[in-house]
């Protein structure tokens, strides 16, 4: 995580700051995704069931493990809200990164660099 952020704060060249920036953006998901994993756990999951509407597999199911917890029985289940949320984290990083590729492009352009001292030095002359 570290890494990403050092290379983001101590680097001129933009395309290297959108790098430690994707490395930063990476080294949060996967912490967020082994914080979301129970060891030993399964996925919430009704496998039991195998109609749909109105056919009462849930309701007995539930009345399964309601029993089977009463006699002592625990049952672990991994968390899928994380999973979940990074899913939505990488496609939003996946645009974050396009956008700033698609910026730094604009820029080179404009300013003929993308090395920040010279674009900000170009930018104060003007």
């Amino acid at each position: 995580m570290m890494v990403g952020f050092y290379a983001l704060i101590s680097r001129d060249n933009l395309v290297k700051k959108l790098i430690g920036l994707n490395i930063f953006q990476t080294s949060v998901i996967m912490m967020y995704v082994s914080f979301g994993k129970i060891s030993g756990g399964t996925a919430p999951i009704l496998i039991e069931s195998g109609g749909h509407g109105s056919d009462g597999h849930g309701v007995q199911a539930a009345g399964d493990a309601a029993h089977a917890i009463g006699d002592g029985a625990e049952i672990l289940y991994s968390n899928p809200i994380p999973h979940v949320l990074m899913l939505t984290a990488i496609v939003v990083g996946v645009a974050t990164l396009a956008l700033g590729l698609s910026l730094v492009v604009r820029i080179n352009e404009a300013y003929g660099t993308i090395e920040e001292d010279e674009i900000t030095r170009k930018d104060n002359a003007a």
